[in-house]
């Protein structure tokens, strides 16, 4: 799909590109699938099946310290997949993804339990977390610069929505089927065993999905990086060369939006049942409600971005993701499920208008031949730093504090922090990247080399 930015593609080009989105957007959900399940499980089934010996407040602590260990293996991903994404492409490390995030997750659904093996359990609910987290670091920035970088001229964001879309739509699809499995088998049958079901079921599900995505082509911005020979040998050391400045403003401007998306996802669960008295399902339907408006949200607000920019779209998302957190938890705190439901579905209407232009805002930071490593260095140190450490954070804030009032100034103050950073990082640089590739070739680090 080598057109400039005034050609029409051809229709085989749209076709490709259509067929990358979709193949991308089926990959993401599927593993943002595993990842979340293990989210619900951890704030609903694991601190009874891995550490009964705590306390209920201590084991669901607990429970999400194994929820961070996956967030703390994705940077780790993240490089290890955008440096042979940047060498040898992007189709066979998004593959190669999938397969890993697969196995981590079937095998979780059969580690034996505590009172089986004892201290040996949540070693292994660890180790396989730890797989689980280096398989999504690889997917999150390939799946967004691949479908990128197949888009048609003038539709970049629309494009690289399509893989942030699997953020909600694994969500969903782990929800339901958490909730089925629970419905069909009743609470504690569930509790005791029929949790591992979903966790079994991933084998189906990634074999699909890898029969999709080995149907894709790879990037046309990645073949012509091989074909003008500006594929480098390190790339992440060569695309440190964008800046620290712009590096550290597009780490803070993207943070927030990982660190409420994930309060509202999985903290939200074990602190509304736990604290307030709702009902599990109640909250469980209500976040994957709110989470199916995320999704069909997403290709609306990308058009806008097409259309109008998606900077100044961005800092008004920042800005009412920070006024929704002030009003988040004390409509959760009155116990009325009218108010519940209005808190999380706010949520999920306000958190996709940063969240679908973000992964094209990191991508746009690096030139084609050292995406991949640079996009996955932000996107999974943003992941970390927000996403990763919330539930846990959280969780210690009401522990500490018993109530939710510093879990609100939390986010209230890393979602300042962020849209602090955007409106740094749009000062500093121009809204659209430059061409793909640089038109004068590259000059490695250190030598050149496929």
């Amino acid at each position: 799909m080598n057109t400039s930015p005034h050609e029409e593609p051809s229709g085989g080009a749209r076709a490709t590109a259509g067929r990358t989105a979709l193949a991308t957007l089926a990959g993401t959900t599927l593993e943002w699938y595993d990842f979340f399940l293990y989210g619900t499980a951890a704030a609903l089934i694991f601190n009874e099946q891995f550490f009964p010996s705590l306390s209920p407040a201590a084991g669901t602590l607990a429970a999400f310290s194994t929820f961070a260990v996956g967030f703390i293996a994705r940077p780790l991903g993240g490089l290890v997949f955008g440096h042979y994404g940047d060498r040898i492409g992007r189709k066979a490390t998004l593959v190669v993804s999938l397969v890993l995030m697969g196995i981590g997750s079937t095998l979780i659904g059969a580690i034996p339990s505590y009172e089986s093996i004892g201290f040996w359990a949540p070693v292994l609910l660890v180790t396989l977390r730890l797989v689980q987290g280096i398989g999504l670091g690889g997917e999150g920035a390939g799946a967004t610069l691949m479908s990128m970088e197949h888009a048609p001229p003038g539709k970049k964001n629309l494009y690289a929505g399509f893989p942030q879309m699997g953020t909600p739509g694994g969500l969903v699809l782990a929800n339901v089927i958490f909730l089925v499995t629970n419905a069909v088998m009743g609470d504690h049958a569930f509790t005791s065993w029929g949790w591992r079901i979903p966790f079994l079921l991933s084998f189906v599900l990634v074999a699909v999905g890898l029969v999709i995505r080995l149907r894709v082509t790879e990037s046309p911005s990645f073949d012509r990086v091989r074909a003008q020979d500006q594929v480098v040998r390190f790339p992440l050391a060569e695309s440190m060369k964008v800046g620290f400045p712009r590096l550290a403003l597009t780490l803070l401007a993207v943070v927030a939006n990982s660190a409420v998306a994930y309060v509202f996802m999985v903290f939200t669960l074990s602190y509304g049942s736990q604290h307030l008295d709702y009902d599990k399902q109640f909250l469980i339907v209500s976040v994957t409600v709110a989470a199916a408006l995320w999704f069909v949200t997403i290709p609306v607000w990308t058009k806008i971005a097409d259309r109008h920019g998606r900077r100044t779209m961005f800092i008004a998302g920042s800005a009412a993701v920070l006024v929704w957190c002030v009003a988040f938890f004390p409509l959760l705190d009155t116990g009325n499920s009218a108010l519940a439901v209005v808190a999380l579905l706010g949520m999920g209407l306000i958190i996709p208008v940063t969240h679908c232009v973000q992964g094209s805002i990191i991508v746009d930071t690096f030139p084609a031949n050292v995406r991949y490593s640079g996009s996955s260095l932000i996107l999974q140190g943003g992941a970390i730093l927000g996403g990763g450490l919330a539930p846990m954070i959280s969780t210690a804030l009401l522990n500490s504090g018993g109530s939710s009032t510093g879990v609100t100034w939390y986010l209230v103050g890393i979602c300042a922090v962020s849209l602090a950073g955007a409106v740094a990082l749009f000062r500093l640089v121009p809204e659209e990247a430059p061409e793909p590739v640089r038109a004068a070739p590259v000059e490695p680090l250190s030598g050149r080399g496929a």
